[in-house]
């Protein structure tokens, strides 16, 4: 019966067709390096299904996001799991992201013809570090209020346009619900929207260009 199901939908879906096209192709001898890439798409669709489960009960105001954070690690079952998932998944993914650059950098995978997949994997994981600042603020208690003081006023020094960039990242002149409320829009849709964007960008040019060996002694 599920074979008959298969072959309906593949008749009018083109599975094979699909499968044939973008999985089936010869890879290079590889060792656990290589699954790094992998590994920060699973933690990237883990941050985002715990993320969905949080903003249930999350409230974005300075008067009930802290108590909205205990009311989930105290009052929801298994809030203190699937929080304590995506806070320390949000660390580590930021380190997977960072090996796995400093993986395709020692072994010269950013050369031709893959420069293009480089530049939009360095633009992943300045977006990833945006999720991570973002996400801080949100619990607003005292110590991610004054790290965000902190972190905006970094900003507010760039020569030339550093007054722009902190009363665009607070929203005023100081962090409060304004700031909250951007950087809890920014962490929801903003940055994940041009994640998913530049990892689907980023998956087809690794199935166009396929992965690359590691050198050997002749290269």
């Amino acid at each position: 019966m599920f074979k008959n199901i298969y072959a309906w939908l593949d008749e009018r879906l083109g599975f094979d067709d699909l499968y044939k096209g973008l999985l089936d192709r010869p890879e290079p001898h590889g060792n656990w390096w290589n699954t790094l890439g992998s590994a920060s798409l699973f933690l990237f669709i883990m941050q985002g299904a715990t993320g969905i489960f949080l903003t249930v009960y999350y409230t974005p105001s300075p008067d009930h996001a802290y108590d909205s954070i205990q009311y989930i690690m105290n009052g929801v079952a298994f809030g203190w799991l699937i929080r304590g998932i995506h806070h320390w998944g949000a660390s580590l993914m930021v380190l997977v992201v960072f090996i796995h650059m400093l993986r395709t950098f020692f072994s010269a995978s950013y050369k031709y013809p893959r420069e293009l997949t480089w530049i939009i994997g360095s633009f992943l994981f300045l977006l990833t570090l945006g999720m991570g600042f973002t996400g801080y603020l949100l619990p607003f208690n005292q110590r991610a209020y004054w790290a965000t003081v902190v972190a905006t006023n970094i900003g507010g020094v760039v020569p030339g346009v550093g007054p722009f960039i902190l009363r665009a990242l607070r929203g005023g002149a100081d962090v409060s619900a304004l700031t909250l409320s951007r950087f809890f829009s920014a962490h929801i849709w903003m940055l994940p929207a041009a994640l998913a964007a530049l990892i689907g960008v980023h998956l087809y040019l690794i199935m166009r260009h396929g992965e690359s060996a590691y050198p050997d002694a002749d290269d």
